[in-house]
């Protein structure tokens, strides 16, 4: 079997979808059809039932795929680092992710890939519409905090932050002050990254504390506009060290003592398999993977 039909047969099944797989590989649809009609040949079992709105792998595919798992995938990395060490690396690098996350700390690992020569676009996004521009090819490499789950996908943990509830000194005070952290937190207002709370919930259940039932005061899926509020002097929220430690140094916030201390929140860098057979996009992968692992703050 051929490197080439492989590949398309991965892409296929990843992509469930002739026309996808042809624009991803950079092929005619024909060409894929061909490619797959080989392999069939091949292994003298159809892989694929054609439907109206694409394919769907037979028990032969998943077999096959099950066997290849990353290993074609891994290759084609290999292949794409050692040719960006030679090659060109000029070029636009779109990376997507969390804004605050992107430009406090993505921002300052990108100066390697700027020293020689590359462009990048920022995006900001929410996990869906990252998980989006990756599969459809919009943007390079995504930041998630939370593990991917499209199997079109695949992704490595960088880091993990530190996660504490802030709060202007005086608020922080005040809650500190009540009866208890628990309707000292319910007096105040509650800002937050989305509706469903998933920083605060969890800060509130690592530390044991009834979670209030009202609705955010504010929600903002910038965390630094969230943390501009709290500094001005309203509410409290939960947020990343990398965003509040120099505030916290400077007097600007206070963290709200609690019982079981600060959570941690893993991110992961992601991308499609397909794209790093691009050297620059597995040479910016491979740079971002390493510098994002430093320095971690406690």
């Amino acid at each position: 079997m051929s490197v080439q039909r492989l590949r398309t047969f991965v892409e296929v099944y990843r992509q469930r979808s002739i026309s996808s797989a042809a624009r991803s590989l950079g092929l005619t649809q024909p060409a894929v059809s061909q490619h797959i009609a080989a392999l069939e040949t091949a292994v003298g079992h159809p892989l694929f039932e054609r439907e109206s709105r694409g394919v769907l792998p037979t028990a032969a595919a998943r077999e096959l795929a099950a066997d290849l798992g990353d290993t074609l995938d891994v290759a084609e990395a290999a292949l794409a680092s050692a040719r960006a060490r030679s090659a060109d690396m000029s070029g636009v690098i779109q990376i997507a992710g969390n804004g605050d996350f992107l430009s406090e700390v993505v921002a300052p690992r990108l100066i390697p890939l700027l020293e020689i020569g590359m462009r990048v676009r920022l995006q900001a996004g929410d996990r869906v519409q990252v998980e989006e521009m990756l599969v459809n090819g919009a943007c390079d490499l995504g930041i998630f905090a939370y593990p991917v789950e499209d199997q079109r996908l695949r992704s490595e943990k960088i880091r993990d932050e530190t996660m504490s509830a802030v709060a202007a000194p005086a608020v922080a005070a005040r809650i500190a002050a009540a009866a208890d952290l628990s309707s000292g937190l319910a007096a105040e207002p509650m800002l937050t990254y989305s509706l469903e709370r998933p920083l605060l919930n969890d800060w509130l259940e690592h530390n044991a504390l009834t979670s209030s039932t009202r609705s955010p005061a504010v929600i903002g899926q910038d965390l630094r506009g969230l943390c501009s509020l709290l500094r001005a002097g309203v509410g409290w929220s939960v947020l990343p060290r990398y965003l509040s430690s120099p505030f916290v140094a400077r007097g600007e916030l206070a963290e709200i003592p609690s019982p079981n201390g600060a959570i941690r929140r893993p991110y992961f860098l992601v991308w499609a398999p397909s794209a790093l057979r691009q050297p620059r996009i597995a040479h910016a992968r491979q740079t971002l993977l390493w510098g994002l692992s430093q320095d971690v703050r406690p």
